[in-house]
C-alpha cells in the first residue's frame, strides 16, 4: 500500500456547514491557510436543507432600521427561559460576539444579509423577550456568482422546493400563500416561476438561491477567493496528535486513499451532530426504542464523525440538556419515483382553520407555538404504549388557501397527495378519523368544541394567537379577529400524519466560550475545537427562538477561528 498523502495547514475544517464555512472564512481573512474536508460529496451540510435564520441579537441591521434595544434584555430572556442551564460563559460569548460577527462577514466578505426585525421571539409572555430586530437571513444570491463551484454546492431540499425552486420565508412566501388573493402576489408568483423554468431549461437547477442554501454559497465563495481548499468525499477518520496531546491534524478517507492533513493551528469539528446515529438515537432520544421511529431533517452524513472525533481526543458528550435533539415535526413524504423524504411543519401549524390532535382525538398544544414545542408536547403527550405521532386536521377550504404540509395550496392539484396516501381525506370528521386510526367520538367532540369557539375568534383552551410570535406566524389577512383561529367546517377534510424529527442535536461536546473542547476535567484540548450540533446547545437543550442552530453556529465558528488565529478577544 502506497503511504498516505501527506497536505499541510494552518486550520483544518471538519464539515462544511454554517459553522465550518464561517470558522474558514474568519480563519482565511486572518492570514491563515485552510482546508474544510466534507464527508459528502456536495457542500454545505444541513444548512443548505435549513430555512437559514440565524438568531443574532445586537445585529448591525436591527441597529440600522433604528431598532435601539438595550443590551441586557436578550440575556434576561436566555435567563428566565434556560433556567439552571444558563451556562454565563458562553451565552457572553455569543452575545458578545453574534453582532460583530455580523458585521465581520458583512464588510469583509460575499455574505450579505436580510433582516428578519419583525419576527419575535418564541415565547412572548416570557420576560425579556424580543418583539423585533433579533433575526437575520443571508439576502438572496445569483448563483452565476459562484461559477463551477456551484455544482459541488447541496441543492435545496426537494419537499420544501417547488419543482426546485426554493422560496424564500418573508415576502417571498407570502406571495405564494396569497398568489390568489392578490394581483401583486400572483405577478410576483408567475415572474419567480418563470424565471425558474429558463433557469431549469439552461442550468438544470435553480440559480435564485435563498434560505440556507444562500448562505452556503455566499459562504463558501468567499471561502473560495480567500484560497480555501474544499476536499469532498473525505470522511475525517481519526485525530492527529502532537506533544502532550495537543491536535494537529487528522487523517481523512480520500477518493484515492488516506490523506494525512496537518493542522498547526489545529482542528475544527463542524460535521452536523448526530441526528443520523442510530445507536446514539436509540440511547438518548425519548420513546425511540428502536432508534428508527425518528424522521430526522439533516442529510444522512450527519451522522456523528465530529462527536466521535472530538471523544477520542478526550472530549466528553454533554447529556444533561433540557433536550438532546432539535425537535421539529415532521411527515413523512413517498415519491413517486419510489424514495422518500421528510416534510417540516413549520408554517401551516399556525395558520387559522387546523388543529393538531393524538389517537384519542383530543388537541394537546397551541399548534401556532414553535416547532420545538409542538413536537415536544407531541412526544410528551402521546399515549403510552403507541406509536408516537399526531395528525394536522383540516379543512377543504384550509387546504386549498394554504396546503397541507406538502400538498401544495390551489392551483396545484390534491389529488395526487391523495392517491399516494400522504394525505388522507374523507367527507366527514368520523370518516375521516376512521380512515387515520383516530378515535371517532374524540375527534368529532374536539372539532365541535373548538369550532364553538373559534367562529368568536378564540381558543379558550390553549390560547392561540395569544403571542406576537402565534400571530406573525398566522394569517394577517383572515377575515376573522383572530389571525391564527377559524373554524373547521368546510368537507371534504383532510389529515396529515405528523411524527417527531429534528434539525440536528442538541448534544454535543462540552466546550468553553472559545469554542474550546473540554476535558473530562473541564480543562481545554489543545488544538481541538467544536461548534455547530458538534458543540453541546449554548441554549442548553432549550428552543427559545427561531435561528438558535444557526446563530450560535455562524457566531462560534467565527470565535473558534479567530481563537486560532490569535485574534480572540
Amino acid at each position: 500500500m502506497s503511504p498516505p498523502q501527506t497536505l499541510d495547514c494552518d486550520l483544518l475544517v471538519v464539515g462544511s456547514g454554517a459553522a465550518g464555512l464561517s470558522a474558514a472564512v474568519t480563519a482565511a481573512w486572518h492570514g491563515l491557510k485552510v482546508i474544510v474536508v466534507e464527508k459528502d460529496a456536495r457542500l454545505g451540510g444541513a444548512t443548505a436543507w435549513s430555512g437559514g435564520w440565524m438568531w443574532v441579537p445586537g445585529n448591525p441591521l436591527a441597529k440600522r432600521a433604528g431598532i435601539d434595544e438595550d443590551p441586557q434584555q436578550p440575556r434576561t430572556y436566555l435567563r428566565h427561559e434556560l433556567g439552571e442551564r444558563y451556562d454565563p460563559e458562553r451565552i457572553d460569548a455569543f452575545l458578545d460576539n453574534c453582532g460583530p460577527m455580523v458585521a465581520f462577514f458583512e464588510r469583509n466578505t460575499e455574505l450579505q444579509f436580510a433582516d428578519g426585525n419583525g419576527i419575535p421571539d418564541v415565547h412572548g409572555n416570557t420576560p425579556g423577550a424580543g418583539i423585533q430586530g433579533h433575526q437575520v437571513i443571508a439576502a438572496p444570491y445569483n448563483a452565476r456568482e459562484l461559477g463551477p463551484l456551484l455544482h459541488r454546492l447541496r441543492p435545496t431540499m426537494r419537499e420544501t422546493s417547488f419543482m426546485g425552486m426554493p422560496i424564500m420565508a418573508g415576502a417571498d412566501l407570502t406571495a405564494f400563500l396569497t398568489m390568489t388573493r392578490s394581483f401583486k402576489s400572483f405577478a410576483h408568483v408567475v415572474g419567480r416561476f418563470v424565471r425558474h423554468l429558463r433557469d431549469l431549461a439552461l442550468h438544470g437547477r435553480a440559480m435564485h438561491l435563498v434560505n440556507g442554501v444562500a448562505l452556503v454559497g455566499r459562504l463558501a465563495k468567499s471561502a473560495d477567493k480567500l484560497g480555501v481548499r474544499f476536499i469532498e468525499s473525505a470522511p475525517a477518520e481519526r485525530l492527529l496528535f502532537g506533544a502532550a496531546g495537543a491536535v494537529t491534524g487528522a487523517v481523512v478517507a480520500g477518493a484515492h486513499g488516506p490523506i494525512q492533513i496537518r493542522a498547526a493551528r489545529g482542528v475544527v469539528l463542524a460535521a452536523g451532530g448526530f441526528p443520523n446515529d442510530i445507536a446514539r438515537r436509540r440511547t438518548l432520544f425519548p420513546r425511540t426504542p428502536s432508534g428508527r421511529e425518528h424522521l430526522a431533517l439533516p442529510p444522512e452524513s450527519c451522522s456523528g464523525d465530529g462527536i466521535g472525533l472530538g471523544e477520542s481526543a478526550g472530549g466528553r458528550l454533554a447529556t444533561d440538556l433540557a433536550s438532546p435533539v432539535a425537535w421539529a415535526p415532521v411527515s413523512l413524504v413517498r415519491h413517486a419515483d419510489g424514495s422518500s423524504g421528510h416534510f417540516p411543519h413549520i408554517i401551516d401549524r399556525a395558520k387559522p382553520g387546523i388543529i393538531g390532535v393524538l389517537s384519542n382525538g383530543r388537541r394537546f398544544v397551541n399548534e401556532a407555538d414553535g416547532y420545538y414545542d409542538y413536537t415536544a408536547a407531541m412526544v410528551a403527550a402521546a399515549p403510552a404504549g403507541e406509536e408516537v405521532a399526531s395528525w394536522l386536521i383540516c379543512d377543504h377550504r384550509f387546504q386549498r388557501r394554504y396546503g397541507l404540509g406538502h400538498s401544495r395550496p390551489f392551483p396545484v392539484p390534491v389529488q395526487p397527495f391523495v392517491h399516494s396516501g400522504y394525505l388522507q381525506r374523507a367527507a366527514s370528521i368520523t370518516a375521516l378519523a376512521e380512515r387515520c386510526g383516530i378515535d371517532p367520538d374524540g375527534l368529532a367532540r374536539t372539532v365541535r368544541e373548538f369550532n364553538a369557539h373559534a367562529r368568536h375568534g378564540s381558543d379558550p383552551q390553549f390560547g392561540r394567537g395569544s403571542t406576537p410570535y402565534n400571530r406573525k406566524q398566522g394569517d394577517a389577512l383572515h377575515a376573522g379577529p383572530n389571525p391564527c383561529v377559524a373554524p373547521i367546517e368546510h368537507g371534504p377534510f383532510y389529515a396529515v400524519k405528523v411524527r417527531p424529527g429534528c434539525f440536528g442535536t442538541f448534544a454535543g461536546l462540552r466546550t468553553n466560550g472559545a469554542a474550546q473542547v473540554l476535558d473530562e476535567r473541564g480543562q481545554p484540548i489543545a488544538g481541538l475545537y467544536a461548534a455547530g450540533t458538534d458543540m453541546a446547545s449554548v441554549m442548553g437543550g432549550f428552543y427559545p427562538s427561531g435561528g438558535i442552530n444557526l446563530g450560535p453556529a455562524m457566531t462560534f465558528g467565527y470565535v473558534a477561528a479567530r481563537h486560532a488565529a490569535g485574534v480572540a478577544g
